[in-house]
């Protein structure tokens, strides 16, 4: 088994990695509690349609993952390793991971991207230059995501950022019935 069928085969039983930020090493996690966003429940905070409404933000799919998932491991500390950014690359090139632009003036100034099968998604990181730049690349991912009938949108775990786009967490057990239901779905990311 090649590291890009392990991988995949990793998120199909619910686990995901991650790079330890002192040594590199890459660990697979499947928390007790995970956290999940309820696809068709998510909506936009009224002030934050207002923006989008204005149409500064533009959003794209995949027009430049590499440069997405560098600015996610761009930061002080980071769990996206050098060798995380390779094997993610390699999934982009292999259908399996995306990304989302958030474009303002010609420059990406927000995303995020995440692995997709069937009708699960796996967001994996998120990054902002430019206020609501991120949070406007998430809603485009839920629209796209129910536009798609997409029945899960994984965030591995929950933190006050994710608490505030309405993140759930629910426990492993529920988890895995609701991945093993979405991996089988056929749907298509793009």
């Amino acid at each position: 088994m090649n590291e890009i069928e392990f991988l995949i085969n990793a998120y199909i039983n619910g686990y995901f990695p991650m790079a330890d930020a002192i040594t590199n090493e890459i660990c697979f996690h499947s928390p007790t509690y995970r956290a999940i966003f309820p696809i068709y429940d998510i909506k936009p905070h009224r002030s934050l349609k207002q923006y989008i409404k204005q149409n500064l933000i533009t959003t794209t799919i995949n027009k430049n993952f590499p440069f997405v998932i560098n600015a996610c491991a761009n930061r002080e500390e980071t769990w996206i390793s050098n060798e995380i950014i390779n094997l993610y690359i390699s999934l982009h090139k292999y259908g399996f991971a995306h990304s989302i632009e958030s474009w303002y003036d010609g420059n990406i100034v927000g995303g995020l991207y995440g692995i997709s099968i069937g009708g699960a998604f796996f967001g994996e990181s998120m990054f902002s230059y430019m206020s609501n730049a991120s949070k406007i690349a998430f809603y485009f991912l839920i629209e796209h995501l129910k536009k798609k009938e997409f029945e899960l949108l994984d965030t591995q775990f929950i933190n006050e950022h994710t608490k505030l786009l309405g993140a759930i967490e629910i426990p492993r057990k529920d988890y895995i019935k609701k991945l093993k239901y979405a991996i089988k779905l056929e749907r298509s990311f793009v």
